[in-house]
């Protein structure tokens, strides 16, 4: 909802006192009754703007109360369930795009009403509010989940998430915006689709304060860019046909005719060379069938997300025959001899074993309450300084040499997004406790560990393939820490998440999904200290749904008895 109307208050303070001024500047309104009747007609006037000011403001009061009736209805349903509510990635969108963007509408709007202590709240609040970059940053999210999980903007914008507890529409403006943001960085490809989107909601009849020709502006260029000159130029006749005065559309429009006639002209000689050469060919050729690629030839990131979306999962019979579940003690740890816990299989190679019911929901609830007022913008480690630092988002680079719907002017055409928290044993007895059971359960030495991360993961939140352990060269990876490589990794799963999260291993085509309560453990060197490459693996965006993580990195130094070394490389 956009609120354009803005009411002037000092307007009329100024229009009432400057003609109090002109009136004081002639002495002796009573010697003439004739002057004296110019002031009837004179406050005749300023009573009509007072009752034209009147009416404004009611209708500026009523729009409020709408507004107020709105986000009234809607915050009720959000704060039964926050976490589920924001989980829907469009819901956080929304979120995102009112508090930066139609808040400070509405303040203008109410602006002129210095009696209500709101405006002096609402001012106090917004350094609080989310910013350009958040919202720009929810909408990138939407497009990230749009690529990784391959949905249409129809599917996005209708709300036909799945497992979606609280379905929400996207109007015509968030389509735009979502296009727009798209433009911003050069991505042609969504300024289409999301362009696109908001066209067929506008002919559909969805009211909005944007037009066609706007939208059709940005559509025809966007497409121009992907090299699809005959889909830009229809785009832009039917713009003109809107308007036919719109200059730019107009210049495009003969410059995308110039392109096809040019295009047409070359082909037309390039066949002429052909024949006149004798080499073409004029026997059809059937097309040979579409060999499969082999699984090492395929690009990471379309493996990547291909298991985030559940497809080109390795898991064969036999590989299946292999893995098993149990009760586990460790080796008769005193802890587990009387009370075992679930351990099942799921994977082999590299082996990933996954804990069943090894972290309560008071538990949970407390690491999550001690971590978030602590969360932050997650960090990567940057492979070529060792720094750590936050990764920005991916902006595409592409050319142009066409008018630019937003200047009129002729144009020359590891990612985590996550927050975390370092939690130590001595903040809470139950921290120290968590850390005891890692180490009973995985025979393993924690004084030498790192300290519990707590991890949350936002709209679209994600974390791109990595190791967790230091390579060859890495030398200096955790030298600092004086405990040696990342040995291995235990991972709480302290959510469950409607829709994406995984885990993925990309080589070796395996997935694990999360599920409250439980975690995962996994060895990152071979005994020999040599890394296992094996181990790469990533955090698969969140479509649906809030995911809380929490993880341990267990480290060489003080397991030379408790993992013994092995003279082979890869044992």
């Amino acid at each position: 909802m956009m609120l354009p109307f803005r009411m002037e208050l000092p307007c009329w303070c100024l229009l009432l006192l400057s003609c109090l001024q002109s009136l004081s500047a002639n002495n002796e309104f009573f010697s003439s009754i004739g002057q004296m009747t110019d002031l009837l007609y004179t406050e005749k006037d300023l009573v009509t703007s007072l009752k034209d000011y009147i009416k404004a403001e009611e209708n500026k009061l009523e729009r409020v109360k709408q507004w107020a009736d709105k986000l009234d209805l809607l915050s009720a349903t959000a704060i039964q369930d926050p976490e589920g509510y924001l989980g829907h990635p469009v819901n956080a969108f929304k979120l995102m795009k009112r508090l930066n963007t139609e808040w400070g509408d509405l303040e203008s709007l109410v602006l002129s009403d210095t009696t209500d202590g709101f405006i002096s709240n609402l001012t106090i609040q917004r350094q609080h509010f989310p910013t350009d970059e958040d919202q720009t940053g929810a909408a990138k999210a939407l497009l990230r989940l749009q690529d990784t999980y391959k949905l249409d903007a129809n599917t996005i914008s209708t709300g036909d998430l799945p497992g979606v507890k609280y379905k929400s529409l996207m109007t015509v403006e968030d389509c735009y915006e979502l296009g727009k943001i798209a433009y911003s960085d050069v991505d042609y490809y969504h300024t289409e689709l999301w362009m696109a989107q908001a066209l067929k909601q506008l002919e559909q009849g969805e009211e909005s304060t944007l037009d066609k020709v706007t939208v059709l502006d940005y559509l025809s260029y966007s497409i121009y860019q992907q090299g699809e000159i005959h889909r830009a130029l229809e785009y832009t006749k039917k713009l003109l046909e809107l308007d036919p005065e719109h200059q730019r559309a107009k210049g495009n429009l003969k410059y995308f005719e110039f392109q096809l006639e040019k295009q047409k002209k070359d082909a037309e000689d390039g066949a002429q060379k052909e024949k006149a050469q004798g080499k073409r060919d004029t026997t059809e050729k059937k097309e040979k069938p579409k060999k499969k690629v082999p699984n090492h030839l395929i690009p990471e990131r379309t493996k990547y997300e291909m298991l985030c979306r559940g497809e080109g999962i390795r898991m064969t019979p036999r590989r299946q025959s292999r893995l098993f579940c149990r009760y586990y003690d460790n080796n008769h740890n005193p802890m587990y001899v009387l009370a075992p816990v679930k351990q099942q299989d799921e994977w082999d190679r590299p082996y990933i074993v996954r804990y069943l019911d090894i972290m309560s929901d008071k538990e949970m609830d407390k690491v999550k309450q001690l971590a978030k007022p602590r969360l932050r913008r997650a960090t990567i480690s940057n492979p070529i300084t060792g720094v750590l630092e936050t990764a920005p988002y991916r902006i595409s680079k592409r050319r142009a040499t066409v008018h630019d719907p937003l200047t009129g002017k002729l144009t020359t055409a590891q990612y985590r997004v996550s927050k975390s928290a370092w939690l130590t044993g001595y903040e809470d007895p139950m921290i120290d406790k968590i850390n005891q059971r890692i180490e009973d359960l995985t025979g393993l030495e924690m004084d030498t560990a790192e300290e519990l991360q707590v991890a949350n993961y936002g709209v679209g939140g994600q974390y791109e393939p990595h190791f967790d352990f230091g390579r060859k060269d890495e030398p200096d990876a955790f030298k600092e820490l004086g405990t040696g490589n990342r040995i291995a990794t235990w991972l709480f799963y302290m959510s469950d998440v409607a829709a994406g999260g995984a885990t993925v291993f990309p080589d070796v085509g395996a997935a694990v999904w999360p599920q409250k309560g439980t975690a995962v453990f996994w060895y990152n060197l071979f005994p020999s200290g040599e890394g296992d490459y094996s181990t790469r693996h990533a955090a698969c965006p969140v479509l649906v749904g809030n995911k809380w993580v929490s993880n341990k990195w267990i480290h060489e130094r003080g397991q030379e008895w408790r993992r013994p070394c092995s003279l082979n490389e890869t044992e």
